[in-house]
């Protein structure tokens, strides 16, 4: 049995870095990049209510700007995350 580090959602790993969620994996083509624009509080909480979110190509090779394939700004991290998991799962099987 394999042990699997880290966070995954819907079978690909997440990691984060501050404001930033990294949805995917490297050594796949595509890569799905989630900012945190806003948040507000609930509770004792911070809650995002305005995020980014990028369908990315993992190419080093072409410049950060080219590598964008797809973008959208969302209301709430939810919303976001299922927006980029729809479109790394599309990106990935080649539609």
């Amino acid at each position: 049995m394999a042990e699997q580090l880290g966070l995954t959602y819907k079978g690909h790993p997440l990691m984060r870095k501050d404001n930033m969620i990294y949805y995917g994996s490297m050594a796949d083509k595509y890569i799905v990049i989630l900012q945190v624009l806003e948040s507000k509080d609930f509770q004792d909480m911070k809650l995002a209510s305005k995020v980014s979110v990028q369908l990315q190509l993992t190419d080093q090779t072409i410049r950060p700007k080219d590598r964008i394939v797809r973008k959208s700004e969302k209301d709430g991290f939810y919303t976001a995350l299922d927006v980029g998991c729809v479109w790394l799962e599309r990106a990935l099987a080649g539609k």
